[in-house]
C-alpha cells in the first residue's frame, strides 16, 4: 500500500448509488434539486480551463507518486487516462455533463471510469479549491502571453504607419480645437507609448499571477507530505502562495488583469473615436479599407466605420467586467466561497473582449490611408503656428508673456483680415512688434513649426524617426 493511503473503502450501499452522482453527495440524504443543479452547475463556461486542469493534475499526481503517497502504478493508469480524456477534448467528442458540475468534476469522473480506483485517488491532498484557482492562473498567465503579443504586433503597425509619414504634416489638437501642427507619424507614436505602457502592466500582472495555490487544499492545507516546490517547477510557476487561507479565495490576480484589460481598451477606444472622426467628411484626413466598414440598409452613399465605433461601445463591458470583480469580491469573508464561481465570466469575457479588439484593430491600423491635403488644410486653420510666432519673438529678446499679448493682437488682425499669420505682410507684423523682420516667416510655416520641435519626445521627423528605432529596439529586446 503506498504510503500515507488508508484501506480501500468497500462497494456504495446501494440505497445511495444514486446520490454519489456528486464527489460531495455522501453527506446527504436526497438529490439536489433539477433548478439548484442548473443554477450552481459552471460547466457551461469553465470547459475552456480543460487542458490546464489536466495539466495540474498531472503534476499533482506526479508530486504524489515522488512522494510515495500515489503508487507507480497509480500514476502511469491516470497519465494514460488524461491523455485520452485530452485526446477527447480536443477531438470534441468528450461527453460533458451538468451532473458533474464542473471541469474539474467532469473529467475526474472520465477518468474513473478509464483508470477505475486510480482516478478516485488522483484527489488525494487537493480540493476544487486550491484545484480551480491554479486552473484559472494557469490559462490567465497563457492569455496574457497571447494578449501581449498581439499588442506588440500593433505596435509594429503603428510604427510601420509612422515611419512612411514622419514628415505628413496635420494639426494637433487641444480641447478638439486646432492647436499646433504635429506630423502624423507623432500622432500615431502616442498610441505605441500607451500600448507599450499596457504591455509593461501585463507583465507586472504576470508575476503576480504566476504564483502556485495548489497545495492549499480546501483552505487549512493538507496532512500529507506534499512538495509544492515540485508541482511549481513542473507547471513553470514563479512562487508559491505562502497562506492557505488566501491561496484559494485569493482573486486579486483576476481583478488586476481586469484593470490592465479596461486600461488596453481605453486606449483602443481612444484611437478608434480618433477614426471615426478622422473619416468623417468634416475632417476627411483618412481613409479606412472598406473590409472594415459598412453601407447603410437605406442611404447608399454611406460607409460606417462600424470595428472602430463597435472597439469604442466593447470597452464599456470590459469595464464592467472589472466592476463585477470588485463586487464580486468586497464583502467575502475567509476562505473560498460559492461566490468565486461568478469570477470566471467576467474574467473570460475581459479576454475575448481585448483579444478579439486587438485582433480586428491590427490590420485596420495596417490598412489607414491619410489625406495628406486635408490634414495640411486643417493645420494651416486656427492659427496654427501662433505659439512659433511668440517662440520667435523670445529669441528676439522678448519676455514670453509680452510675446504672448503681441501675437494675441496679430491673430485678431489676422482672423479680422481673413488670412493666415504667415499671409500677413511683414509692415502688418511689425506694427505689432519692431523685433520682426523678414526671416519671421521661415518660423510661421507648417514644416517649420514641426521642425523646430528637435528634442526627444518632439514632433521633428528627425526625432519621429528615432523614436520609431527606440521603440523598435525595445520590441526586438523581448522577442
Amino acid at each position: 500500500m503506498p504510503k500515507g493511503a488508508s484501506k480501500r473503502p468497500g462497494k456504495v450501499p446501494a440505497a445511495a448509488g444514486a446520490a454519489r452522482a456528486k464527489p460531495w453527495s455522501g453527506r446527504f440524504g436526497e438529490p439536489v434539486d433539477a433548478l439548484v443543479k442548473r443554477f450552481t452547475a459552471s460547466i457551461a463556461f469553465d470547459q475552456r480551463l480543460a487542458r490546464h486542469d489536466i495539466a495540474g493534475s498531472l503534476a499533482h499526481a506526479r508530486m504524489l507518486a515522488a512522494g510515495g503517497i500515489l503508487s507507480g502504478a497509480d500514476l502511469a493508469a491516470i497519465e494514460r487516462g488524461m491523455g485520452a480524456i485530452g485526446a477527447e477534448i480536443e477531438a470534441g467528442t468528450f461527453a460533458w455533463s451538468l451532473d458533474a458540475e464542473d471541469v474539474h468534476t467532469n473529467i475526474e469522473r472520465r477518468l474513473t471510469e478509464l483508470v477505475g480506483d486510480a482516478g478516485k485517488r488522483l484527489h488525494t491532498a487537493r480540493s476544487r479549491n486550491d484545484q480551480v484557482a491554479t486552473d484559472v492562473r494557469l490559462w490567465l498567465r497563457e492569455e496574457i502571453d497571447a494578449i501581449r503579443a498581439q499588442l506588440a504586433r500593433l505596435c509594429e503597425q503603428l510604427l510601420a504607419q509612422a515611419e512612411r509619414h514622419a514628415a505628413l504634416v496635420m494639426p494637433g489638437f487641444t480641447h478638439l480645437q486646432v492647436a499646433q501642427p504635429v506630423t502624423f507619424g507623432h500622432h500615431l507614436l502616442a498610441y505605441v507609448e500607451m500600448f507599450e505602457r499596457d504591455r509593461a502592466r501585463l507583465a507586472d500582472c504576470r508575476r503576480r499571477t504566476n504564483v502556485l495555490p495548489l497545495g492549499a487544499a480546501a483552505l487549512a492545507g493538507t496532512t500529507f507530505a506534499i512538495d509544492r516546490e515540485h508541482v511549481a517547477r513542473e507547471l513553470g510557476f514563479e512562487a508559491i502562495a505562502e497562506n492557505s487561507l488566501d491561496a484559494v479565495s485569493d482573486r486579486d490576480f483576476a481583478i488586476e488583469f481586469a484593470a490592465c484589460a479596461a486600461l488596453i481598451m481605453v486606449h483602443l477606444s481612444r484611437f478608434a473615436e480618433e477614426l471615426v472622426l478622422w473619416m468623417n467628411p468634416r475632417f476627411g484626413f483618412v481613409r479606412l479599407p472598406d473590409r472594415f466598414c459598412t453601407g447603410s440598409s437605406i442611404m447608399p452613399q454611406k460607409k460606417n466605420p462600424d470595428v472602430p465605433e463597435l472597439v469604442r461601445g466593447k470597452s464599456g463591458r470590459v469595464f464592467g467586467d472589472l466592476v463585477a470583480l470588485l463586487a464580486l469580491m468586497k464583502a467575502q469573508p475567509l476562505a473560498y466561497n460559492k461566490d468565486n464561481q461568478e469570477d470566471k465570466e467576467p474574467l473570460f469575457d475581459a479576454v475575448d473582449t481585448v483579444r478579439d479588439s486587438l485582433a480586428a484593430f491590427e490590420p485596420l491600423t495596417a490598412g489607414i490611408e491619410p489625406r495628406p491635403a486635408a490634414m495640411r488644410a486643417a493645420a494651416a486653420e486656427g492659427f496654427s503656428t501662433a505659439t512659433d510666432l511668440a517662440d520667435y519673438l523670445v529669441r528676439k529678446g522678448l519676455a514670453f508673456r509680452d510675446a504672448h499679448e503681441i501675437v494675441a493682437h496679430v491673430v485678431r488682425e489676422a482672423e479680422a483680415t481673413g488670412c493666415d499669420l504667415a499671409d500677413l505682410p511683414l509692415s502688418v507684423l511689425q506694427r505689432y512688434s519692431v523685433a520682426i523682420g523678414e526671416d519671421v516667416y521661415a518660423a510661421l510655416t507648417l514644416e517649420g513649426s514641426v521642425a523646430g520641435r528637435d528634442h526627444v519626445g518632439g514632433t521633428a521627423p528627425r526625432q519621429v524617426r528615432k523614436a520609431i528605432a527606440r521603440a523598435r529596439a525595445r520590441l526586438a529586446a523581448e522577442r
